[in-house]
């Protein structure tokens, strides 16, 4: 909180050249060199990725200001350098691409860089491929100036679909020229994205412990988790419980408890059972707010993932205690599938059933072809057994074949709709 009152009061301090009231409001808007400016507007944009969320209405009026401060500028204002790189970072920050556009059409004396000027026309309007090679080649020579990170960037941003490698030199290197702002919080998520994409581990894990050391408040920061919960997820293994961990513990208790969720919930999606327990198990380590009814959902994601062990009536028991309003509509599906495996795992032969089954005498070929169908582990294997199944076609064992085909087929049926429901939570 006083964080937050310090920021505020700083960036009011800076603005009060801006924020005066009628006549003087003008003038003051009128005299302030656009670097300056420039300067406010970017100090409001890093305090909002560091978690000052009040700021972003800060971050539209100053936008806007600075907009009509650049289209009414004299034309020597931009002798001054310091000026033109303002309007090129105003542009890569949020900025109206026709104030650029409008700015160089009038830049009779030559201040604006053509280069930089025609490859960021091109792309803040959606060509910014046809300059991936002049962009580049512009990198190492402003590597030095306010808009060096910038630049480093928007490169970055352009060569990942060409070259993902490339792309994270040039993410390393404006994060690395600008620490602490929202140049090095866009590099690091889009860094953790390419990481996902191409299957570098160790690079995800290291930039996802800067992102949750620097930027766990960012509203940006569910981005990140969404991308750090998949790259935990996919990688188990690779990612080991002490990365996992190390990593939740940069977060402070809410957002780490939720981390610890959402791992568990979609491990036990895709059939992780291992890392579903582990996950549950931290979530339910962090003090959470009872309130809400989150508690109930550590011991809804373990005993999913203890259905398939021998404590599956221990598990089917806590997830149906577990009250229908503490859960969403999702997690309340998704407890009914795991009780219906459970159900079937659970469900006791009748006995009628197993008078018939021992009754008559089943020669080999046909007992051969019973243990390889209850063997058969693919459903979709099940759906073609009248074309490839012996007992399809015999009549060898009578009552026993039929009864003993029917449980399969109708328990396999079952399963089979459990497996789409979850499939298709899964992809929500």
């Amino acid at each position: 909180m006083k964080r937050a009152i310090y920021r505020h009061c700083l960036s009011t301090a800076l603005l009060a050249g801006v924020m005066l009231v009628g006549g003087q409001q003008v003038r003051a808007e009128d005299d302030l060199p656009p670097y300056v400016m420039l300067r406010s507007l970017q100090f409001v944009q890093d305090s909002v990725v560091r978690g000052d969320h009040s700021a972003v209405e800060m971050q539209r009026f100053l936008i806007n200001t600075l907009d009509k401060r650049l289209r009414s500028a004299d034309a020597s204002v931009f002798q001054d350098t310091r000026n033109v790189d303002a309007v090129f970072i105003y542009a890569m920050s949020g900025g109206n691409p026709a104030t650029l556009e409008y700015l160089v059409s009038r830049d009779v004396q030559g201040n604006f860089d053509s280069r930089v000027s025609d490859a960021l026309r091109k792309y803040l309007s959606g060509k910014g491929t046809s300059t991936t090679r002049s962009i580049s080649d512009m990198v190492p020579e402003y590597l030095n100036t306010g808009i060096g990170p910038y630049l480093a960037l928007v490169t970055g941003n352009i060569t990942i679909a060409s070259n993902a490698e490339n792309a994270l030199g040039y993410f390393d290197q404006a994060r690395l020229s600008a620490p602490g702002t929202i140049i090095e919080e866009a590099a690091l998520r889009r860094s953790l994205s390419i990481s996902l994409q191409t299957h570098m581990v160790k690079k995800g894990l290291f930039y996802a412990s800067r992102y949750a050391r620097s930027f766990p408040f960012s509203p940006y920061a569910s981005q990140f988790a969404d991308m750090f919960v998949q790259l935990v997820v996919e990688n188990y293994g690779a990612v080991t419980q002490d990365d996992m961990d190390s990593i939740v513990a940069l977060l402070d208790a809410q957002r780490g408890r939720e981390i610890y969720l959402r791992i568990a919930r979609r491990a036990n999606l895709v059939g992780n059972k291992d890392l579903a327990r582990v996950a549950a198990l931290q979530a339910d380590k962090i003090v959470g707010d009872v309130e809400d009814g989150r508690r109930s959902l550590p011991g809804l994601y373990e005993g999913m993932a203890n259905i398939s062990t021998p404590d599956v009536v221990a598990a089917s028991q806590a997830i149906s205690e577990i009250p229908d309003e503490q859960l969403s509509d999702r997690d309340r599906a998704l407890r009914n599938a795991a009780q219906s495996v459970a159900a079937q795992i659970l469900q006791k032969p009748d006995a009628s059933s197993l008078t018939q089954a021992i009754a008559p005498r089943v020669d080999k070929q046909t007992d051969a072809s019973l243990t390889a169908l209850r063997a058969e582990p693919s459903s979709a294997a099940a759906g073609n057994q009248s074309a490839t199944n012996p007992l399809a076609q015999t009549t060898v064992g009578g009552e026993a074949d039929k009864v003993v085909h029917d449980f399969v087929s109708q328990s396999r049926s079952k399963l089979t709709q459990i497996d789409e429901l979850l499939a298709q939570e899964s992809a929500k």
